[in-house]
């Protein structure tokens, strides 16, 4: 596994490195020691899959606060998304940062394929779809607590993340999220 660090501290980006052969191949896609040596949060205890029936469709932007601070892996199973992060952490050199990435589960000229974005308690995150029928799987570091899911505005001046389509769907929950306030 090959973890690179992105300008939003203590977000990274992981690549599996893939043995091949004529059947294919493996990777391993999650080991604690890795994660641990990367100072990560090592912890999975629930994993979820969002499927998107439509190009453009937007969820986000999703995070809990305490006491239930969630740390996610995300990383796209099947077409692609461009997936953004945005950190919410008061005292960090990259507060109200955004990043993205694109994750897609082939492999093309542009993107590497098996590619996830771990992102660290007290970050914001969504994605986009970049292709119908696309399949995001997550794995959370701690379980979904309704009371304290909480969420910012897709297209807040604060931030503003340049989502790189048309928003084709999003969910009334989503748009209802209130501007940021620092």
């Amino acid at each position: 596994m090959i973890f690179t660090e992105t300008k939003l501290k203590g977000a990274y980006i992981i690549e599996l490195e893939p043995i091949e052969d004529e059947r294919g191949f493996f990777a391993r896609s999650f080991c604690q020691k890795e994660f641990e040596k990367h100072g990560l949060n090592p912890c999975i205890v629930q994993c979820n899959i969002s499927y998107n029936k439509t190009k453009g469709a937007l969820r986000g932007m999703h995070y809990q606060v305490a006491p239930y601070e969630e740390a996610k892996l995300a990383s796209c199973i099947r077409g692609a998304i461009y997936d953004v992060i945005v950190d919410l952490r008061p005292d960090s050199p990259t507060y109200c940062q955004w990043f993205a990435v694109e994750l897609t589960a082939h492999r093309s000229p542009l993107t590497a394929p098996y590619k996830m974005l771990y992102v660290p308690k007290g970050f914001a995150h969504g994605f986009q779809t970049l292709e119908s029928n696309s399949v995001v799987f997550y794995q959370m570091s701690e379980f979904y607590h309704p009371e304290c899911g909480k969420g910012i505005r897709w297209d807040d001046p604060a931030f503003g993340i340049n989502w790189p389509l048309p928003i084709q769907s999003i969910s009334k929950k989503d748009i209802s999220y209130p501007n940021f306030e620092r």
